[in-house]
Parts: C-alpha cells; sequence; structure tokens
C-alpha cells in the first residue's frame, strides 16, 4: 500500500512538470526573434541607421548592412527610418529563431497645413481632402496646439482642461478622424506650438515671459507666452505630444520652440545665449527620450534667419544645437519672411528659388546632414512685406523645385486661412 502511495505521488509530481512544460512552451516568451534586417521595400537595399524598437521599451539602430540583434526575445517592434514610412508590427507565436527580414517604404511627404478650426470644418477639411486626391499631396499637418493655445480635441491632459484650452473643440472624435484619414494613405503631421501659449501664460502668470514691469509681456497679437526655461512648461507640451503619437499621429511637429524675437522681455533666468540655446535644445532632448517608446518622427519648425546666422538669432535656435534630437528639420522658407534678403538676393519674394534652395545648401553645408533630413514650409499666402504679390503658380512652383532639386524630404505648404488651390501642384 506504500508503495502504491509512492508511485501516485510520483506520478503526480511528473504529470505537473509535464503540465508546466506545456505551458511555458505555449505562453512563455510570445516570440523567439531577437535579431533582424531592415530593408528598403522598393530597391531591397539595407537600410543603414534605422531605429528599431522592441517591446516599446528596447531600442537600436541597423547597422552598416541593415542588421540589428536585441539581448530579449519579444513580441512587438517598431522600425522607423529617414525617409520612409513607419513600421510596425505584432509577432506571431513561434519558437522559430531565424532572423526577422523587414521591408519599409520609401515615402516623401507634401503636405497642406490644418489650423484648429481648418481640420473641424467639414468644408475646408473636404476642399484639402479633394487636392490631395487631385495632386500631388499625401499628407496632413494638422494643429493638435494652436497658436492661441487650444486643443481641438477632447484631450486627457489634466492641464489642458484647467487653462480653458478645451473650451473650443472642432473634432468630437480625434481618433476616429485619424483611423479615416490613414485609411486614405494620409501621413499624419501633428503640429504642437510650444513656448506662444496665451492661455497657459495667462492662467499661470508665474509661467508666463514679462516685460521690465514685471507684467505679463503681449506680443503683436496681443498673445502672452509662456518661459522656455519652465520645466512645467516642458512637461504640459511634452504631455501632449506623448498623446498625439498614441493618437496615431506619424510625426510630431513643435513650432514656436523658440524665445520670443524681440527686446525688453524679462525671464526667470539671464537671457544670455547660452541659457537660450540650452534651453531648447534641452527640451527638444527631453522630448525625443520621452516619444522614444512610441515610434514616432519628430520635428522642430526653424526660422528662416537660422540657417544663415551662427549665432542663434537671439531666439535660441542653434541649428548645431538642434538637429540631434529630431529626425527632420523643417525651415520657414517663405520669402516674404526674409526682410533683410539673403546674400545676392535683397529681393526675397522675386526670386522664391533662389530662396529655398541656398537656404537649404547653406543649412546642409553647415550640418553635413543629407538632404533628406530638412523638409521646408512653403509659401502660399500673399505676400505682406514687399510689393504684396499674390503666390500663385509660378511662386509655389518655383519653391517645390527647389526643395525637389535639393533633395529634401518633401514640403509643407502655409496658408494660415487654410486656402488653398492647384496652383503649382502636379496632377495624379
Amino acid at each position: 500500500m506504500r508503495k502504491n502511495h509512492k508511485s501516485i505521488i510520483v506520478i503526480c509530481i511528473l504529470f505537473i512538470l509535464l503540465l508546466y512544460l506545456v505551458q511555458a512552451s505555449c505562453i512563455g516568451p510570445a516570440v523567439r526573434y531577437t535579431s533582424g534586417k531592415v530593408l528598403d521595400a522598393s530597391s531591397g537595399a539595407d537600410i543603414r541607421g534605422a531605429i528599431v524598437t522592441f517591446n516599446n521599451n528596447e531600442i537600436t539602430k541597423t547597422d552598416e548592412i541593415g542588421m540589428f540583434v536585441f539581448k530579449t526575445a519579444g513580441n512587438k517592434i517598431s522600425v522607423r527610418a529617414y525617409g520612409y514610412l513607419r513600421y510596425e508590427q505584432t509577432l506571431p507565436v513561434t519558437q522559430n529563431n531565424e532572423p526577422l527580414v523587414i521591408r519599409i517604404t520609401p515615402f516623401t511627404p507634401k503636405a497642406l497645413y490644418l489650423t484648429v478650426y481648418g481640420i473641424g470644418d467639414r468644408k475646408i477639411r473636404e476642399s484639402a481632402l479633394k487636392l490631395i486626391e487631385e495632386t500631388e499631396l499625401n499628407a496632413l499637418v494638422i494643429d493638435v496646439k494652436g497658436d492661441r493655445g487650444f486643443i481641438p480635441y477632447k484631450s486627457s491632459v489634466p492641464i489642458a482642461k484647467e487653462i480653458g484650452a478645451q473650451k473650443i473643440i472642432t473634432v468630437k472624435d480625434m481618433k476616429g478622424l485619424i483611423k479615416s484619414l490613414k485609411e486614405k494613405g494620409i501621413y499624419l503631421i501633428a503640429r504642437i506650438v510650444v513656448f506662444k501659449d496665451n492661455l497657459l501664460a495667462l492662467a499661470s502668470p508665474e509661467l508666463a515671459v514679462k516685460n521690465k514691469n514685471g507684467e505679463i509681456w503681449h506680443d503683436r497679437e496681443n498673445l502672452a507666452w509662456v518661459e522656455p526655461f519652465k520645466k512645467e512648461v516642458w512637461e504640459y507640451n511634452i504631455n501632449i505630444a506623448v498623446e498625439a503619437a498614441q493618437l496615431g499621429f506619424d510625426e510630431i511637429q513643435f513650432d514656436y520652440v523658440r524665445f520670443p524675437d524681440t527686446n525688453g522681455v524679462v525671464f526667470s533666468m539671464p537671457n544670455t545665449e547660452e541659457n537660450r540655446v540650452k534651453a531648447i535644445s534641452g527640451f527638444l532632448a527631453e522630448a525625443k527620450k520621452r516619444l522614444a517608446p512610441y515610434n514616432v518622427f519628430l520635428n522642430a519648425d526653424i526660422f528662416g534667419y537660422v540657417f544663415w546666422n551662427l549665432n542663434d538669432t537671439k531666439i535660441g535656435q542653434k541649428l548645431e544645437n538642434i538637429i540631434d534630437s529630431v529626425e527632420y528639420v523643417s525651415p520657414m522658407l517663405y520669402p516674404s519672411g526674409f526682410q533683410y534678403g539673403i546674400p545676392g538676393f535683397r529681393n526675397p519674394v522675386a526670386h522664391p528659388y533662389k530662396i529655398v534652395f541656398l537656404t537649404l545648401k547653406n543649412a546642409q553645408n553647415r550640418t553635413h546632414l543629407p538632404s533628406i533630413r530638412f523638409r521646408p514650409w512653403l509659401q502660399a499666402f500673399r505676400d505682406y512685406a514687399f510689393d504684396g504679390r499674390y503666390f500663385n503658380s509660378h511662386e509655389i512652383g518655383e519653391q517645390i523645385k527647389a526643395t525637389e532639386d535639393f533633395g529634401s524630404h518633401g514640403w509643407m505648404l502655409w496658408n494660415p486661412n487654410n486656402v488653398y488651390s492647384g496652383d503649382g501642384l502636379k496632377k495624379r
């Protein structure tokens, strides 16, 4: 009887062990892939320097032959590289340990800009979508936080509601809208206006830029700004960026990521070039760190003269200090914005090709970056600084030709009224 009892115990132990091994083989690591290769989907060429994210936490880059290796196993892999659409995949359960082969698609964004109101207005939005259907356009820049601080959809960032950034909701279902736009193959860029934030400045005066009398300073539009030195401001804007990434935007674009371009303003730290540059590059570096798990491209809009000036243009934007924290740099190359001209060209609106091409070349010569790291803003609005000319087919076409001759990663058309036509655009 005692022997039978011992036998039963041994059999039970063996059975439990067998169950454990079977269960482990089924639900153990979801996948055993730890290495792979990234290729161009069109040419089959190896892609060097692609950013590969495993399980939203382990990040590496591909080597000179497009290979990557991870220390751990996992089941979610994300890839992005300059000049390509981002890639994401949940891997199937398998015991196969062969290297992955991932093919990513080349892509060149050609975008229109829509404001907080533009994206919510059906007529404006449908007009933009019609142009995308009929022309070479394939992307939209959408205000996620606009020039006056409003966020056009219901945000989960608590401060947004507290300061009144949710008073005007123009998009009731941003996630649904993004889904429908993605189904049309449209590349989506979330524009976030950072340090020009009237709502945050008025709600939290301790964060606001002041005048010499200690009062809240207002710009020419009577809008208040917040300090780039304040980490609370950093946190608020980065939280909005993270939310935009979670919603499904392909790219985060920070605008007004600079100090006010004026004299007579006071900050909580000495207004020196060193301090300004550290604040702006520091914010972008922190944003890059926080957004890393989301496989989203990061971009910064940069004032046009920054690409010619060797200092920070008194706004904290120094080209060499910005490029390491973003995948793309977007120069604002509106000819009307070059009020002093550029060397050899005193009337910028008469030479839109030269303004765009020479500024991009100057930026490349300074940074030694490939041309694909730049994607400029182009002027699609009437001149306000020189002769008042309209920017129609010739002017827009010349700007686009300059970007193509330079080899930039596409371009973006800016019209603050969201009024666009097919002028200068190639038909499908």
